[in-house]
């Protein structure tokens, strides 16, 4: 399989309230973004979570100013978005550049949206989407609609799965891109808490090593010391990271399979895993259960995790 270049973007993202006049300058960044990723040599280029549309804030979507309670869609600029996005599409056709970038997405003015990633290929043309399917407490209740498949991208041979900001905590998620023989998982998230306190940048390099995937990870990295985009490696190392400064970047990584390096497992504990993955799962309906049947307290289910995308 042939090396394949690929870009992870930082810098562009918002959780106010997305006016026409922030949607067009997000657009106008993510297209200036796809041209440094281009020259640099990129086949592939992922943006973060709501790039393209803003991360609107629960709070400030909510339709009663007073509560928090279901969110009053109809406040977005949806022409503003679609023209955006038109633009984009456009222009990774001009570029030949394969771009993944999340937005808001709508199938009608009544009902919930969904918080996705449009996949656009290097010919400009609007190839597939990807919707959310673990959502938040707050998104699931008062935001979005949720998805119901997963989405495989092949570029140059390789493939690479989608996922959004709170499904790294679902690591179903990416055992089932591998085996759906995904190389690598490209992870979007508006994760923009301070690096030095945050784990999120600690579950890509988890979900690498112990599938023996790539990595992408795209965050906003808008604020200096806040999480940095990056990819990481199946060895328990980030290939390549974003500074943490707040400025505008792409980081480039070359995904090369027959890298024993960077890939050292990649014919061994993935090609084991399938050989008895059948096996396995005809066992997992039987369950031992030992010790003591006194059920123990349960914790809430609302906690910290309710305000994470």
């Amino acid at each position: 399989m042939a090396v394949v270049r690929i870009a992870v973007a930082q810098g562009v993202g918002t959780n106010g309230l997305p006016d026409a006049e922030s949607t067009r300058e997000r657009g106008r960044r993510v297209r200036e973004l796809m041209g440094l990723a281009a020259r640099g040599g990129a086949r592939l280029v992922l943006f973060t979570e709501a790039a393209l549309s803003g991360y609107p804030d629960k709070r400030v979507m909510s339709s009663d100013p007073d509560r928090l309670a279901e969110s009053d869609w109809s406040r977005l600029d949806w022409r503003v978005i679609a023209a955006e996005r038109q633009l984009t599409i456009d222009h990774a056709g001009e570029l030949g550049l394969w771009t993944v970038v999340g937005s808001v997405h709508r199938e009608s003015e009544s009902g919930r949206p969904f918080n996705s990633l449009y996949v656009i290929s290097d010919r400009g043309v609007l190839e597939g989407r990807y919707d959310k399917r673990y959502l938040s407490n707050s998104e699931s209740s008062f935001m979005f609609a949720a998805g119901d498949h997963a989405t495989v991208i092949s570029v140059d041979g390789m493939r690479f799965g989608c996922a959004l900001c709170i499904e790294a905590r679902c690591p179903e998620v990416f055992t089932e891109y591998e085996s759906l023989g995904a190389d690598c998982v490209l992870l979007a998230s508006y994760s923009d808490g301070l690096a030095a306190e945050s784990l999120d940048d600690r579950r890509p390099l988890a979900h690498a090593l112990l599938t023996e995937m790539w990595v992408a990870f795209a965050v906003p990295g808008t604020v200096p010391g806040t999480v940095a985009s990056g990819v990481a490696a199946p060895d328990d190392r980030w290939l390549a990271r974003g500074r943490a400064d707040g400025i505008p970047q792409v980081v480039f990584a070359d995904l090369d399979p027959d890298n024993r390096a960077v890939h050292p497992g990649y014919d061994s504990g993935r090609s084991w895993r399938a050989r008895h993955l059948t096996a396995a799962r005809s066992r997992t309906g039987r369950v031992e259960l030992i010790g003591s049947s006194q059920p123990r307290a349960q914790r809430p289910v609302d906690g910290p995790a309710d305000d994470l995308g």
